[in-house]
């Protein structure tokens, strides 16, 4: 790796927040830390954190077993408001966890007020985690867990015509993989992509990935965890299909439109900012926000900052305008 190049401040608040945090997240993940972070991001516990804001929103869930990558079973969660009837919106989540970690909970907080809201249902996908399953394993599991959901959207209540795929960080990529298999198979259409600080890049290279090192959250050596942990020695080479790694598309055309976010200070920042600039190349209606000072997953990890409520009402007008009040 080269020398750190200088970077874009934290913004004072989140790096008030990165002080805290720091004591409780490595800036720099490797391989032997997976089995420990697992353990913080079990299912039970992910989901009893949850278990309040759903009973405060009046939601139930549900889990089903579906046919995943090559006929093997996987879990989906389906969540909706309790009692409901009609048809709606559906949200199908891919979650975040940097290939390595996390399950179909992870990040459904963020989702909770646009089911109540939009009466939507949001189906949540238990894909596959690497390096056990590396590609494909785990976009083709949401790729099937997408299938699964247009199949059944009649006895989900949802309307097939509106879909939304949305994913944060991993589960960002992943989003942006699946609707790219979605175009490409002729597969369920897609109403929108919502990538927050999607991970898309595999091959190590931008500039934001060298002045992100050994600071903030998820940084390059994290990145090259996960990238390792998915691909094997095939990171960085010709050998790596687009699905896995949508920044190595070179047609975007045909795709949903898409709603970009990441921060300033984060890894992500440079192939986010060039994933929309070849959308609009290719015809695609995209919004990109880069949010000043942001680390990665600031919103989440800093909520109460000014720049977290800012991203937070952006990403609300979007889903508005794309699902209607």
């Amino acid at each position: 790796m080269t020398d750190i190049l200088a970077r874009p401040p934290f913004d004072p608040e989140l790096d008030a927040a990165l002080t805290v945090l720091g004591d409780q997240l490595p800036s720099t993940i490797t391989p032997e830390f997976i089995p420990l972070m697992r353990q913080g991001q079990a299912g039970p516990v992910v989901f009893d954190q949850l278990a309040p804001l759903l009973a405060e929103h009046d939601l139930e869930t549900r889990d089903v077993t579906i046919p995943g990558h090559d006929g093997d079973e996987i879990a989906v969660s389906i969540v909706s408001r309790r009692g409901r009837t009609g048809t709606g919106p559906g949200i199908f989540h891919t979650h975040g966890g940097g290939m390595i970690v996390g399950d179909r909970w992870v990040g459904v907080a963020s989702f909770v007020e646009w089911i109540a809201r939009y009466d939507a249902v949001l189906v949540t996908v238990e894909y596959r985690l690497a390096p056990e399953f590396p590609d494909p394993y785990p976009v083709e599991d949401c790729y099937a867990g997408l299938v699964w959901t247009a199949e059944h959207a009649a006895e989900l209540g949802i309307d097939p015509d509106r879909i939304l795929i949305a994913g944060a960080s991993a589960g960002g990529g992943l989003a942006a993989g699946t609707a790219l298999l979605a175009r490409d198979r002729s597969g369920p259409p897609l109403l929108g992509q919502l990538l927050i600080c999607p991970m898309l890049d595999d091959r190590d290279a931008t500039v934001s990935t060298k002045q992100i090192d050994g600071v903030g959250v998820w940084d390059r050596g994290s990145n090259v965890t996960g990238w390792s942990a998915l691909l094997g020695e095939r990171r960085g080479t010709a050998e790596v299909s687009i699905y896995a790694s949508p920044a190595r598309a070179t047609d975007l055309s045909g795709l949903p439109p898409a709603y970009i976010d990441c921060g300033s200070a984060e890894v992500f920042r440079d192939e986010d900012v060039a994933y929309a600039t070849k959308l609009w190349e290719a015809g695609v209606q995209a919004e990109l926000h880069v949010w000043a000072g942001g680390f990665h997953g600031f919103d989440l990890l800093a909520p109460q900052a000014a720049v977290s409520q800012a991203s937070t009402a952006a990403r609300d007008n979007w889903v508005s305008r794309l699902l209607g009040d």
